[in-house]
Formats: C-alpha cells, structure tokens, sequence
C-alpha cells in the first residue's frame, strides 16, 4: 500500500487534545454522531474556505468516552491551501472548534511521516480511585471510582506477568482480518499522594479495548477477587474470560504517541504495515 504524499500536495501534522466526554470516539459515524475527526474536519473546511473535506489519519483511534492530551494525526493539504492559511490557520481553528477539542501544533511532516503507521508505541493512563468516599467532583469525568480497597503491589505484580510481546486475543474484542499480537512495553502503576491510583500502558499497539480489559482485570487483583497470577492465566488461554470486565471509558486518557528518528519514519510506516504472528506459529 503507497503512502506518498500526492502531488501538489503536503502532509501536515497536528498535534491535539480532547475531553471525550460528549463525543462518540475519534472516528466519524454513521448517523449525525457527533466525533472528534468530525469537528475537527468540518473546522479545518470552514477556515480554508475549501468545498472538499480534507480527510484526517490518527494514530489511535479512541473510543467514545476515552480523553485525549496527546493525540496526533495527519493531513494532506493542497500545496496553495497550506501556504495561503498555515501562518494563521492554528489561531482561526481555535476560534472555530469547540472548547472541549484543540489543536495545539500544525506543521509540514517529514518525509514518510504517517501519524497512524510511523508511530512506534502509544502511552495511555487509566486513573482510579478507591476513596471511600468517592471521586473528587473535580476529576469525576476522568477518574473511575472502584469501591473496594486496592492492592497496588498485587496489580503490579500480576502487570508484570502481562508484559512483553504476546497474542492479547484474552483482552481484545475481535475485528474480522486483525491481528491481536502487541508488544506490551509497560504497565505499572503508582498511587498518588491524592490516593488516586495511575496505571501507565505503553504498547506498540493496541487492539480493541485492550487497555480498559487489562484495567479490569487488575483491578479484580487489585481487590482481592483474584490472585496475581490470574491475569497472565487468562491471557494464556487466549479467549474472552467472562471475569474480565472492560471498565468505564472515562478513566482512559491517551497522553503520547513516540515516533523513531525522521530518517526511519519510512521504514517504519512499512513495517507497520506488515500482519504479525508469533515466533513458532503455525499458519492456520
């Protein structure tokens, strides 16, 4: 599959945030629903004064509910539409958006650059609370209240049996001709001095709702419901586990998507590309 930039044209990346709160994911729907790349898209037309809707590439898509603060994606502009708005067009997207989306980065990509396939890891953070008393009115849109005490050292001691690269099928929900192989290169989590427990998950990828589903099943650790060494049996089975419960969405931010050097951005955009199977696997 070619990603050259078409003639006459250039990439732009933008590097963005979102409380997705009221929005129904990162990607447009069917049905008037309102999205992130919908709002976004339909700022970038209004400011350029462009008939065509410039379609935007995200390097993860979020799912309704799901915060962003470091999200990026990409966009390929008409050569004459970048040189004639790119001084003001940051400015003028401010004042078009709405307040719980912003872009606060554009600029011309380099070379190979593909926000979705360049990208080497995505780091998301799950906060959780199990304060008696519940979640400060403050953060309640961003921190998930869990009603019974939690064991941060059992968590982590169970996260530490998930790491590495495996088939995560256990904690994905399937989609038709997608693999469930990722590289799980960090879970860990710390209580903060508020009490609020951060669970940081950085992956190259991550299939659908992988990172709510190894939070549920932490946090059965967490609690006492299961043993630490429960959810590594689980993701050795290799299905769905009916104990495994895919928590609230409102506690899930994207903070940072990493990219490698801009002379491998090509390489791997390519590599990327490529279906996975595990060292050993057979083909059927």
């Amino acid at each position: 599959m070619s990603d050259e930039v078409q003639p006459g044209h250039v990439r732009v990346r933008l590097d963005l945030s979102y409380d997705g709160a009221e929005f129904s994911g990162w990607a447009k729907q069917a049905g008037g629903r309102r999205t992130v790349q919908g709002e976004i898209e339909d700022a970038l037309r209004t400011v350029t004064r462009s008939r065509e809707t410039y379609e935007l590439t995200v390097a993860g898509r979020t799912d309704a509910g799901v915060h962003a603060r470091g999200q990026v994606a990409h966009v390929d502009l008409p050569r004459e539409v970048w040189a004639e708005h790119h001084v003001k067009l940051l400015k003028r997207l401010a004042g078009r958006l709405p307040r719980d989306v912003r872009v606060w980065a554009l600029r011309e990509a380099p070379s190979g650059f593909n926000a979705r396939f360049s990208a080497v890891w995505r780091r998301y953070a799950y906060r959780v609370t199990d304060n008696p008393g519940g979640v400060d009115p403050l953060l309640r849109g961003h921190v998930l209240w869990h009603d019974w005490p939690l064991d941060v050292d059992a968590m982590n001691e169970a996260a530490r049996g998930l790491l590495g690269e495996h088939d995560f099928a256990a904690y994905c929900k399937k989609r038709e001709g997608a693999t469930t192989i990722r590289t799980l290169q960090e879970l860990s989590l710390v209580r903060g001095e508020d009490g609020i427990v951060t669970a940081t998950v950085r992956a190259d990828a991550f299939c659908h709702n992988m990172v709510r589903s190894l939070i549920g099943a932490l946090l059965f650790v967490g609690d006492g419901h299961r043993t630490p060494d429960w959810p590594a049996k689980v993701l050795a089975a290799g299905v769905r586990d009916s104990a495994v419960h895919v928590v609230r969405p409102h506690g899930l931010t994207l903070e940072e998507v990493g990219y490698p050097a801009d002379e491998l951005l090509a390489a791997r955009n390519k590599e990327a590309r490529n279906k996975r199977s595990l060292p050993g696997a057979g083909c059927c």
